[in-house]
C-alpha cells in the first residue's frame, strides 16, 4: 500500500506526453458511478477508452465483454460476486473515507457525527462492502468552517488527485495492496434516517454543528 502525506501532491503527479501515451497499451476502462469529468479526461489523456454508467450491471451485460478494468466511484449498486471474481485485481473502488473507518454509505457525514479519522482510500473490491485490500490512502484535514458540502468536495478532489498519482502503477499491477486493519465502522442507508434531523441546513450544515449534535445523539 502507498500512503501519502499532505504535501507535494502537485509535484508528485505524473506528467504524460502524447508520445508516452501512445507507447502505453490502450485499455477500455469502465467507470461505475456518476460522471467524473476530470478523472475521465485524465484516463483518456493516457490513451485509454472510457465507458461510464450509473446503471446496475450483471455478469451477462454486453458492456463487460470489452472492458479491461473497472473503477467504482460513487456507485450505488452492489456488484455481484461473479463480476468481482471475473475481474479480480482489475476492479477497484475510490472511497472517500480513511478505511477501515466509515465503510458503506455517507462516509463523510458519519466521520463528523462519530468523530472518526477522515481521508480517502483506493482499494480492491472483494465480496464485502468496502472491505478489500488497501492500495493507497491519504488522511485529509478539515476546516472548522467546513460544511458537509465543502468537506465532500475536498475529499473528492483529494481522491481524484491520489488516483492520478497511483493509477499507472495500479494498472500495471505494481502497487502492493495490504489488508485493512481490524476495527473501523460501517453504515447502511437506513442508519441515516434517525439522524436526518441533525442536518439543519441540508448539505450546507456546518460540520462543527454536526460534531456537537452527533456527540449528544450518540450518548442517548
Amino acid at each position: 500500500m502507498e500512503h501519502f502525506n499532505n504535501v507535494g501532491f502537485d509535484k508528485m503527479a505524473p506528467k504524460h506526453t502524447n508520445q508516452e501515451s501512445n507507447q502505453n497499451n490502450s485499455s477500455v476502462i469502465l467507470i461505475l458511478g456518476p460522471h467524473r469529468p476530470q478523472t475521465e479526461k485524465f484516463l483518456k489523456s493516457l490513451g485509454d477508452d472510457v465507458i461510464q454508467t450509473e446503471e446496475k450491471i450483471s455478469s451477462s451485460s454486453e458492456l463487460l465483454e470489452k472492458v479491461d478494468f473497472i473503477i467504482s466511484y460513487g456507485y450505488k449498486h452492489i456488484l455481484t460476486e461473479d463480476i468481482i471474481d471475473k475481474f479480480a485485481d482489475k476492479i477497484i473502488n475510490l472511497h472517500i473515507s480513511l478505511l477501515p473507518w466509515n465503510r458503506g454509505t455517507d462516509p463523510n457525514l458519519w466521520s463528523f457525527l462519530e468523530n472518526t479519522p477522515k481521508g480517502v482510500t483506493i482499494h480492491h473490491i472483494d465480496h464485502g462492502i468496502d472491505t478489500g485490500d488497501i492500495i493507497a490512502q491519504k488522511e485529509v484535514e478539515m476546516r472548522d468552517d467546513d460544511t458537509l458540502k465543502t468537506s465532500y468536495e475536498r475529499l473528492s478532489e483529494e481522491i481524484e488527485q491520489l488516483f492520478k498519482i497511483v493509477w499507472t502503477k495500479i494498472k500495471k499491477g505494481k502497487l502492493k495492496a495490504t489488508p485493512q486493519p481490524k476495527g473501523g465502522s460501517f453504515h447502511r442507508y437506513r442508519d441515516k434516517k434517525p439522524i436526518e434531523h441533525l442536518l439543519t441546513n441540508g448539505w450546507d450544515t456546518p460540520v462543527a454543528c454536526l460534531g456537537l449534535a452527533g456527540k449528544a445523539y450518540l450518548i442517548k
